[in-house]
């Protein structure tokens, strides 16, 4: 697969992940006050808006902004040089770049809400009785389908494979 098809396969399934992602924010913004929600399956599943200054589902989660922003646009950096070089090294495989621009969509959704909200809107809430998953958006949905798209091919590559990137 030439580099063009390559980088435009990444690139577009990134731009469909960060156009859902942010679609589905902006909604939720739209309609839902800070702190508040409506329950979509009873007993398991709520629209709730909340606004989280951490990582991913709620991690590092904290009223104190100036160093978390700092450290998760530095990731962004590092993860988008990641996939430069694996989308230009690795053995071409569709299930690959559909996993790594599921990442890079995903990382670019959330970085472009801290970048405009020091924030990032996280909306689906997941729960069964008193157990409660944190709360969560399309961006991370397509950074864990991606990393587990991506890792299930590099892992599955045979040593020699990998020796040749």
């Amino acid at each position: 697969m030439k580099q063009a098809k390559r980088y435009g396969l990444v690139a577009l399934v990134a731009l469909i992940w960060l156009v859902l992602d942010q679609l589905t924010k902006a909604a939720v913004t739209a309609g839902i006050a800070p702190g508040r929600g409506f329950s979509v399956v009873d007993g398991c599943f709520n629209i709730v808006h909340v606004l989280n200054r951490g990582a991913a589902f709620g991690f590092l989660n904290s009223e104190e902004t100036g160093w978390q922003f700092w450290l998760f646009l530095g990731a962004a950096v590092v993860v988008g040089g990641v996939i430069v070089h694996i989308v230009r090294t690795a053995p071409a495989s569709r299930m690959l770049f559909f996993g790594l621009g599921s990442i890079l969509g995903g990382a670019a959704g959330n970085l472009a809400d801290r970048v405009r909200f020091r924030a990032v809107t996280d909306f689906l809430d997941v729960y069964w009785g008193t157990w409660h998953w944190p709360a969560f958006n399309v961006a991370d949905i397509a950074i864990c389908l991606g990393v587990a798209a991506a890792g299930f091919v590099l892992l599955r590559q045979g040593p020699e494979e990998k020796g040749n990137n």
